[in-house]
């Protein structure tokens, strides 16, 4: 995934200039939390009879304030602010709109795949020894989760791949079009849940349980797993999980939460889930966004109703993500408490193939700036690509500014140590091992060379609205300056 596009950097759009657009052409619009909702271009009609402001027409086409983007809920037409603009002017000309967001070859064949899979696999309920149901149930943790619901959301089971099938179904008409499967990996005591997608994760994102959800419903609770979200719906509470948990929230999906005043992020129950769930708060609204603290007692939901739990309880202790600009110890005592108790997870994501590194720097922590430095040829780039890469597999999102070697090179080698062999040698893997790199949260700039710096922490700022960026490597920074800078205090 390259930012920007190589004709450079999206133009950015102030809030400001989409109102007076808005208003200069006389569309209508109200101010949502993400978004600003006015009526949609794509379901008819020309620009002269768009519905008047007052009129009931439904406000079905969102623009996201940050980026400009936009998303019809209507139609699923999607494009860039430029592509809004265009769109109007053609509107103007009585020239029917152009709908972007049309599906290609690619998500085309990917949604025949998805529905292969999803007419091999069985409803849980319908395996024919109820004692393979119990056992699998047993397996997943979700002993305690009724058919009722299972039902509900369309859950199935591969029994070929051992894996739970969630559907995701298109947010309009609840036709089939991507599939997450779930398995269960033992390795010696602990249980890892390996997941992989269909379409691949950066081309097709859903909210799973998006179908359930009322057009009256307006307080959410988003988790990060599919299964909490059964938990929580068995609960009686309207609940969505995330595409890819609580590595990203991405922007194409905050119109489907404008909807709601009240949103809980409960994203699981470790120290990454809770800084997730901060800076998602942030994405959505603060002032509409409370957060489950993750502790003893306010485990995961799957837990949760695993333990007997009382949901209104936990969520009723949501703490609100706008913090007044002064507070005192008392606000800051349970979290003060969490760091204590989590130490290990305070320190950061460790490193997993370098133990030594782990003593020194303890772990990968937000809004710290490590400095490599070594003479020319000393492998700086190759310790680091490879130092980012461990970090990347544990789900870290990761941008990468390489102003030395271009981003082919630095592909290669990236490529090479994922693999742990020499791919040149046995190039009939290389789709193989390829497919699996594209699904790492990782992310290249195009920048190469001196580069002005206000455009490159502006691409920065861009990245982590859109993809959550939590990690930020430049190689190498006297490059990035270029040589003019040296007599100056850099």
């Amino acid at each position: 995934n390259v930012l920007p596009s190589p004709e450079g950097p999206e133009p950015s759009v102030s809030i400001t200039e989409i109102r007076q657009y808005l208003r200069a052409h006389g569309i209508p619009f109200h101010d949502g939390y993400s978004c600003l909702h006015t009526p949609s271009l794509f379901t008819g009609g020309h620009a002269d009879q768009l519905p008047p402001a007052t009129g009931s027409a439904p406000y079905t086409l969102f623009i996201d304030k940050t980026t400009g983007s936009f998303l019809c809920t209507a139609t699923l037409a999607e494009g860039t602010w430029q592509d809004f603009q265009a769109n109007v002017e053609l509107r103007h000309h009585g020239i029917p709109c152009a709908r972007s967001g049309e599906v290609e070859e690619d998500m085309r064949q990917a949604c025949e795949d998805a529905r292969c899979i999803w007419d091999r696999a069985l409803p849980l309920w319908e395996l024919l020894d109820e004692d393979e149901t119990k056992k699998t149930k047993a397996m997943f943790g979700i002993s305690l989760v009724t058919d009722a619901t299972l039902k509900r959301f369309g859950v199935r089971y591969l029994r070929t791949a051992k894996s739970l099938v969630f559907p995701w179904f298109s947010p309009r008409n609840a036709t089939l079009k991507g599939l997450k499967l779930v398995r269960i990996e033992k390795k010696g005591d602990t249980i890892a849940y390996v997941e992989e997608t269909l379409p691949r994760f950066d081309s097709y994102r859903n909210l799973f349980g998006l179908p359930l959800i009322g057009g009256r419903d307006t307080e959410l609770v988003l988790t990060g797993w599919e299964l909490d979200a059964l938990a929580l719906h068995q609960a009686g509470v309207a609940s969505l999980a995330l595409p890819r948990g609580a590595t990203c929230l991405p922007p194409t999906l905050l119109p489907y939460l404008e909807q709601f005043k009240r949103i809980t992020l409960w994203l699981g129950e470790d120290l990454r889930s809770w800084e997730a769930a901060k800076l998602f708060a942030r994405k959505l609204s603060l002032k509409r966004c409370s957060l489950v603290r993750p502790g003893d007692l306010q485990p995961r939901p799957l837990e949760a109703l695993n333990q007997g739990l009382s949901f209104t309880k936990i969520l009723r202790a949501a703490l609100p993500a706008s913090h007044k600009s002064i507070i005192s110890f008392r606000q800051l005592r349970e979290e003060v408490f969490g760091e204590l108790v989590n130490t290990e997870q305070v320190a950061g994501v460790k490193w997993m193939r370098f133990p030594e590194l782990n003593k020194l720097l303890k772990g990968h922590r937000r809004g710290e700036l490590t400095v490599f430095t070594g003479p020319t040829g000393s492998g700086k780039t190759t310790f680091i690509s490879e130092y980012a890469l461990d970090l990347c597999m544990q789900g870290v999102c990761t941008l990468w500014g390489s102003f030395e070697i271009n981003n082919v090179r630095l592909a290669k080698i990236m490529l090479t140590q994922f693999a742990g062999r020499r791919l040149e040698d046995q190039l009939e893997l290389y789709d193989e091992w390829a497919d699996r790199f594209e699904d790492l949260p990782l992310y290249f700039m195009t920048f190469h060379g001196q580069q002005n710096i206000k455009t490159v922490i502006d691409t920065m700022q861009h990245a982590v609205y859109m993809y959550d960026i939590t990690h930020v490597v430049i190689d190498n920074l006297q490059f990035m300056m270029g040589h003019d800078h040296m007599s100056v205090d850099r």
